[in-house]
């Protein structure tokens, strides 16, 4: 007896549909990301002085609602650690302790 081949088809595309934004719903994005970034950098700039020298080149997450931060030389425990103190918050952001706070490059 013969045994039937089954063809694997393979997906090609995306799977999920695409978000299709408005011009208008994108400019309410950017307006809406501009000014969380402007209330965790209010806190960022309050506590950096105090770090800069210890903790150079340190990760620190920013949870603007509460005030909270969360500082570690690994990026991905300093995240961690802020997602535990608070699970259901989504929005959070990340500073790196230097001059600028940039956390990387384009």
């Amino acid at each position: 007896m013969t045994e039937a081949k089954y063809a694997r088809v393979n997906r090609r595309g995306r799977i999920f549909p695409q978000i299709q934004w408005t011009e208008e719903e994108k400019a309410l994005r950017r307006v809406e990301d501009e000014e969380f970034h402007q209330r965790c950098k209010v806190i960022f700039n309050r506590i950096k002085p105090q770090y800069i020298e210890t903790h150079y080149n340190w990760y620190m997450v920013v949870e603007p609602d509460s005030g909270d931060y969360f500082i570690d030389a690994d990026e991905e425990l300093a995240m961690l650690l802020a997602r535990q103190k608070h699970p259901g918050t989504i929005p959070l952001f990340l500073f790196r302790i230097n001059e600028t706070g940039v956390s990387g490059t384009i």
